[in-house]
């Protein structure tokens, strides 16, 4: 394997908003133990786990009122990380600070940038509007992943696993055989895939309640280093929805957003979005139980694959044509992982 697996430089989704409270929330992110946490006036921060004095987790301390106490001597640091009390002593030693991430809240997620925070330019939080906008009705769940954060990737990227893996919910053979269309841009991969007068799988035959042939799209964008919103959904075929009407058909967007834990483990935090219907809380339930189900499925063939990597260090993976977008998302992760090497050493 060798080298990094990821960049450093980009916003990572450490937790879902709900899950930051008044009360120290320990996370590994990009192999780097981070304690998040709630002030006073409801914003978040986020420091690193671990305290300057004997390196003991800060979320083994406690909350007093916007910082936090050392469990272990009683060293206090406030939210941008310094240090405000030392036990026994007036004088504080002004190396004294832990590091403090740059934090951006934003569609229902706490991001963090793990890397240079000069670089950190809340503009490049990755778009997952749906999740809170108000036309959407959108929910979701949070999977810890025994696998690299960029299986994940591979998997989202190619959707034709559908039809072998979720073949009893939202898999069928026009998916396997439909052509697809590969595009790219610096930042961004997008995966076309119409899939034209076929039998709607039972999934989406429940969200449709129409009878008949449908028209079916997956439009799968990426955004690098790894963020996927997947456009998705059905129209009764021959109303227009290849032709930009969608308006017969029912549209839902997949939200996917993976940050590396370890080289081996990533947080994997999802979402169901649709803008049908949204008034209706136990479809909106539904839904989400219904995705994760599926997204179990998913789980287990990506941690069993990623014990075959670990067993199998030699093995070259060799790319098929339905490959195409993994192959794009992953051109584009290298792309910045060099390019901020690079950067490191005209720096030193």
């Amino acid at each position: 394997m060798g080298g990094p697996t990821f960049p450093m430089n980009a916003w990572y989704a450490a937790a879902y908003d709900v899950e930051v409270k008044r009360e120290l929330l320990p996370r590994t992110i990009c192999n780097k133990p981070v304690v998040l946490y709630r002030k006073q006036d409801g914003s978040a921060a986020a420091l690193a786990d671990a305290c300057w004095h004997r390196l003991l987790p800060l979320s083994m301390g406690e909350l007093h009122g916007d910082n936090v106490i050392c469990g272990y001597h009683g060293l206090e640091f406030d939210d941008s990380g310094r240090c405000v009390y030392m036990p026994s002593q007036d004088t504080i030693n002004p190396s004294a600070c832990v590091k403090s991430y740059p934090l951006v809240e934003r569609h229902r997620f706490i991001w963090l940038w793990m890397g240079d925070p000069a670089l950190a330019d809340p503009a490049l939080v990755p778009d997952l509007h749906w999740n809170q906008h108000p036309d959407w009705a959108a929910d979701g769940k949070y999977i810890h992943a025994k696998c690299d954060y960029r299986l994940v990737v591979d998997n989202l990227m190619d959707l034709t696993h559908e039809t072998y893996v979720h073949g009893s919910s939202i898999g069928n053979r026009a998916v396997a055989e439909a052509p697809f269309d590969a595009t790219h841009t610096d930042d961004t991969a997008t995966i076309t895939r119409w899939m034209l007068d076929i039998d709607a799988p039972p999934f989406w035959r429940g969200q449709l309640g129409k009878p008949g042939n449908v028209d079916r799209w997956q439009i799968i964008n990426f955004q690098a280093p790894s963020t996927i919103a997947i456009d998705v959904g059905v129209a009764p075929t021959g109303t227009g929805a290849p032709e930009g009407d969608r308006s017969q058909g029912v549209n839902g967007f997949v939200l996917n957003t993976m940050t590396p834990e370890t080289d081996r483990t990533c947080h994997y935090f999802w979402a169901f979005a649709r803008n049908y219907k949204i008034d209706e809380q136990a479809r909106t339930h539904n839904l989400r139980e219904g995705v994760s189900s599926i997204f179990r499925e998913d789980e287990h063939i990506l941690e069993a694959q990623q014990k075959a990597i670990d067993a199998n260090p030699d093995h070259v993976i060799y790319n098929l044509n339905i490959d195409a977008g993994s192959m794009w998302a992953r051109r584009l992760i290298d792309r910045m992982i060099s390019e901020e090497h690079a950067m490191q050493q005209a720096a030193e």
